[in-house]
């Protein structure tokens, strides 16, 4: 029998007596691989951070991000609503500097009037709860002192806080967009209020311009590969620039497939528009209307709860998931049904709040709406289906990996030895076959008929040493609706 070997020459270059033994493990290795999730955060860091700009670091605590990005920044916050998730995952940040001519938002709390008793004054700053003891006969100004104190003594506050006659103004940290996204707010949960007397005027934080560039962070990932990404910019450079990267990744000559996760604030029809403008199947951007928690700590989280669920099982609906970190919006700024199935056909993920006021994961859409020639595709809706494909593209090509290293092709019905490495295209389908009855089993992919009907494997009739394949896996679908029709009888 003709047998191919490894490493043990052949009989005409050995002579040397002896029992020589050479080990393969190109069948150790049974069953589907499930791919190991890494998870990638892009944000700005202070100038207080050790961390390098534009330099990967791991991060696996709120100390050490504080450390690395310094406290208060917006990464900072980014990793705590990450690791109120999931803290077994890998998570890599790549943080990046302000924008030098950007400018930072500001707010203002604005207090009036003396307080008539003593009271507590409960504030959330950008979901930060802030409480200050309010004394009976407390003027505007002593309360703006004591309220500004209290905001910069919170070590993980994003805003710094100055008080002058009975106002404070409020800066957010870092230079951008983001500032804007910062929430405040009094008497966010039931019971709370004003100490008696005291009034107080919001101005909500804007001005904030100059989202950082980008560019260069993503090119300093190289060939990193990230399944998740959270993404704290909506502008449509940042958007553009992303988006270009993710396409890169997707395609075969690099397959290190990467979906980004990014939240925007703002009004029904605001979010729409953002949502008309992109058409990516990589990238999925959540809604985060009247929030506590900054947007970027939404699209952070919101990451999360996709990674740790799409590496368990990619193909189970990423939906009625509770959020850990991030706040709800206060019942009366919360989006209608309504509202929220537009959205969904605006290419915005939505997200709900339960009896209990927790924020949940309603559905993950992403942003693709239509195809190259601009006719409706609803092929890349979900974020799940992204995820379905990535497990079965790198189950398939590791496997063959694996199995066939260094083989040789040869055409049907060549009488080779049964020791050889040798494979031909009927040998290959039928491990397709074999393939997609293991993702059957999972729960991936159904319909294998139409897999069997369809599958092909042929050499290329240019090049002998290439064999072409075409797998058309019929993926599992998630159940989303359940449409009843009750016919009732007197």
């Amino acid at each position: 029998m003709a047998m191919s070997f490894n490493t043990i020459p052949g009989p005409g270059t050995l002579r040397k007596p002896g029992v020589y033994g050479e080990i393969d493990n190109s069948k150790a290795v049974g069953g589907p691989q499930a791919v190991t999730y890494r998870r990638l955060l892009i944000g700005q860091k202070l100038a207080a951070g050790s961390a390098a700009a534009e330099q990967l670091v791991r991060v696996t605590s709120e100390a050490q991000a504080d450390a690395l990005f310094g406290a208060g920044s917006m990464l900072a916050g980014m990793v705590r609503a990450v690791l109120a998730q999931d803290t077994f995952t890998e998570l890599q940040v790549m943080p990046v500097a302000d924008n030098a001519e950007g400018v930072a938002a500001t707010g203002a709390l604005a207090f009036g009037a003396v307080a008539t008793e003593a009271g507590t004054l409960h504030l959330m700053i950008a979901g930060r709860r802030v409480n200050v003891g309010v004394p009976n006969g407390g003027t505007p100004a002593s309360v703006a002192t004591a309220v500004a104190a209290a905001i910069n003594a919170a070590i993980d506050m994003p805003v710094t806080a100055t008080a002058t006659t009975g106002t404070v103004t409020v800066t957010a940290r870092h230079k951008g967009e983001a500032g804007n996204t910062l929430d405040l707010r009094v008497n966010y949960y039931d019971g709370q209020a004003l100490p008696a007397g005291l009034t107080l005027t919001i101005t909500v934080l804007s001005g904030g311009t100059g989202n950082p560039d980008i560019t260069d962070a993503l090119a300093a990932l190289g060939d990193e590969w990230f399944q998740v990404l959270g993404m704290p910019y909506t502008d449509a450079a940042s958007l553009a620039a992303l988006e270009t990267e993710l396409a890169s990744r997707f395609g075969w000559s690099r397959e290190i497939e990467m979906h980004a996760f990014a939240a925007a604030r703002g009004t029904q029809g605001t979010l729409g528009t953002l949502g008309d403008s992109r058409n990516s199947q990589h990238l999925t951007i959540v809604m985060a209307n009247s929030e506590p928690m900054p947007a970027y700590e939404k699209a952070a989280e919101t990451m999360a709860i996709a990674a740790y669920y799409a590496a368990i099982d990619p193909a189970r609906p990423i939906q009625n998931l509770g959020y850990a970190w991030c706040l709800p919006p206060a019942a009366a700024d919360r989006f209608t049904n309504e509202e929220r199935n537009l959205l969904l056909f605006d290419g915005i993920a939505t997200t709900k709040v339960d009896a209990g006021g927790v924020m949940r994961v309603e559905r993950l859409i992403t942003t693709y709406k239509t195809n190259s020639a601009g006719g409706n595709d609803t092929s890349y809706l979900d974020s799940e289906t992204l995820f379905t494909l990535m497990f079965i593209r790198h189950d398939w090509r590791d496997y063959i990996l694996r199995k066939y290293p260094r083989h040789k092709l040869a055409n049907d019905g060549t009488r080779y030895g049964s020791g050889q490495a040798v494979v031909t295209p009927v040998v290959m389908k039928a491990e397709a076959l074999a393939k997609f009855r293991e993702w059957e089993d999972l729960g991936l992919v159904e319909n294998i008929d139409d897999f069997k009907a369809n599958l092909v494997a042929e050499r290329n009739a240019s090049d002998p040493n290439r064999l072409d394949m075409l797998l058309p896996p019929d993926l599992v679908n998630q159940l989303r609706i359940i449409a009843n029709k009750v016919q009732f009888r007197l």
